[in-house]
């Protein structure tokens, strides 16, 4: 029989599907908490990751998204089962034996289902068909008693075209239909229930929908004795390594029977596991809520390495110590402290000596003040330090990280080196040394008073000597020889105390000008470097969050 016989003849039983306005008004589908907020998250987890994660990778988790709402919109006291099988499995036999009435064509000629045919049995799924593209002409209604009707109440059961198909058409509506429908039956046969096409492109794929799946065992009328039993459990092993679960003992999973459409062996059974299933209504939620994880599980890699991320103290306290070393903070330091130990040294020291280094002071500049314009090669190599401080805190934070989220946070960081040197450069000029010479302890007057009393022993001795050389005083050579002794001797002694007095405070003006210079340099590297990797580190971890419930996690 052809299909438009076949067409005419359930027609003119009346078993074609009534589409007036009536037929279409049915309950949308309403989903449990749980699996709301798990939509909710990947749609806030898709918002959050577009301009980190390419559209291709995150195309499916749209599609998801969008066939969710779609579903929701539509149909809940409805379930729609999609038969599926190879050429020859007996699936529009199976078809036609729960319809209770030739619908679906069947015959030798291969392929034999060209197109999806619904039937429904009850009003309101018209928009459900819709969904699927099935026109008009191919949705029927079954013709059975009102109890075998009342037991699939709520069914919209598809007959797919052969999946192995030769004509491409008919493999790409069989691929389309199944990511829309709730369920599916796969009908399988003796001889190709091991089929490579079916366990790898269909079953292993679609593992983690298996509390949506039947699995059916046709023809077993063919098998004599215990053949059907060793085919079941050799189909059972095959499912098993396909991942599906096998839902036999009350856990959820897969259902695995055997039948023969064409004796009727085993239908009464199929259409009883059916008929629960269809009313427990759960299907839709069920298949959307594997459609989550099959989405979930392959964005894992984009979000998720198993390794621990982040940037600890550690690596930070390393880079502004990098960046401090670039810009010369302990080479400041150092030339602090000599600085305040010259000006010092100048201020105490004895008058002869203080002439003697103003005179070295004017035949050559004085060394220990820090250079405002560092040569050209130390500064290329400062450059080379801080881009590779840049480097390296931008490798420890991106260390753990998935790809996407490791590149986004080197850029980040890149993005803040562009004029760290230069800006560093400026730092060092101003957090360096303060204009001016070094404060002074209150000390130091004494000081200067005692190296100035030592340099009045000096004259007064050697005024007294020269008054008794020319005669104008009376000899006595032991007070005078004693005053300039007093003071030359004092001289130093006093300039020794205050420079060993005077290497504390030195030693804590350049920490202090270190120590400036180390923080201005961190606070840049901070902001420019630190505070962006930070910013990127913590939408990494909120869309790790919303991974988390989007997988059920948190």
């Amino acid at each position: 029989m052809s299909e438009n016989a076949a067409a005419a003849a359930a027609e003119h039983a009346g078993v074609r599907e009534t589409r007036g306005p009536g037929a279409q008004s049915a309950t949308t589908l309403a989903l449990d908490g749980p699996l709301r907020s798990r939509l909710d998250a990947l749609r806030e987890l898709v918002g959050l990751s577009r301009t980190r994660v390419d559209s291709k990778t995150l195309a499916e988790a749209g599609k998801v998204l969008d066939e969710a709402a779609s579903r929701r919109r539509l149909s809940g006291r409805h379930t729609v089962v999609a038969i599926a099988g190879a050429t020859g499995s007996g699936k529009s036999q199976l078809f036609n034996a729960l319809a209770g009435v030739t619908i679906s064509e069947t015959g030798v000629r291969r392929p034999t289902t060209a197109s999806p045919i619904a039937c429904s049995w009850s009003d309101g799924a018209g928009t459900l068909i819709d969904r699927l593209g099935i026109p008009g002409r191919l949705r029927r209604r079954p013709v059975q008693s009102p109890e075998a009707e009342a037991q699939l109440q709520g069914l919209v059961l598809v007959d797919l075209p052969d999946h192995d198909s030769a004509a491409v058409q008919h493999r790409e509506q069989v691929d389309r239909i199944l990511t829309l429908v709730d369920a599916v039956i796969w009908v399988v046969d003796p001889e190709k229930y091991a089929d490579a096409m079916l366990h790898e492109r269909y079953l292993r794929p679609m593992a983690g929908h298996a509390e949506v799946m039947f699995v059916v065992l046709n023809q077993v009328d063919r098998l004599p004795g215990e053949a059907a039993e060793l085919v079941l459990d050799d189909l059972r092993r095959l499912l098993d390594e396909d991942g599906v679960a096998l839902g036999e003992y009350g856990e959820p999973g897969a259902a695995v029977l055997a039948l023969s459409a064409l004796t009727g062996e085993g239908v009464g059974e199929l259409r009883e596991v059916l008929g629960q299933f269809v009313a427990e209504r759960q299907a839709p939620a069920r298949r959307i809520a594997a459609d989550v994880d099959a989405a979930a599980s392959r964005l894992r890699p984009v979000y998720t390495t198993g390794r621990r991320a982040g940037l600890s103290e550690e690596a930070r306290d390393e880079f502004a110590a990098r960046l401090a070393d670039a810009v010369g903070a302990t080479a400041a330091g150092e030339a602090a402290e000599r600085a305040w130990l010259r000006n010092a040294n100048r201020a105490c020291g004895t008058p002869w000596l203080r002439l003697w280094r103003w005179y070295n002071d004017r035949r050559e500049p004085p060394t220990g003040r820090m250079r405002l314009r560092p040569p050209a090669d130390e500064e290329a190599t400062a450059r080379q330090r801080v881009e590779q401080a840049v480097r390296t805190v931008a490798d420890r934070a991106s260390a753990g990280l998935p790809v996407p989220w490791a590149q986004a946070v080197r850029e980040a960081a890149v993005r803040g080196a562009h004029g760290l040197p230069e800006a560093l450069d400026e730092l060092a000029a101003r957090a360096g040394l303060p204009p001016g010479k070094p404060p002074r302890p209150g000390w130091w007057p004494v000081a200067v008073l005692a190296q100035a009393s030592m340099t009045i022993l000096q004259i007064i001795g050697g005024l007294w000597l020269v008054g008794q050389i020319v005669g104008f005083m009376a000899p006595n050579l032991g007070v005078p020889v004693l005053l300039m002794v007093a003071g030359i001797v004092g001289g130093p002694v006093v300039e020794w105390s205050c420079r060993m007095a005077a290497r504390g405070p030195a030693r804590r003006y350049g920490q202090d000008a270190e120590r400036r210079l180390r923080e201005a340099a961190a606070g840049c590297g901070r902001a420019r470097v630190l505070d962006p990797v930070a910013a990127e580190l913590l939408r990494y971890r909120e869309v790790r969050e919303q991974y988390g419930k989007v997988v059920g996690v948190g």
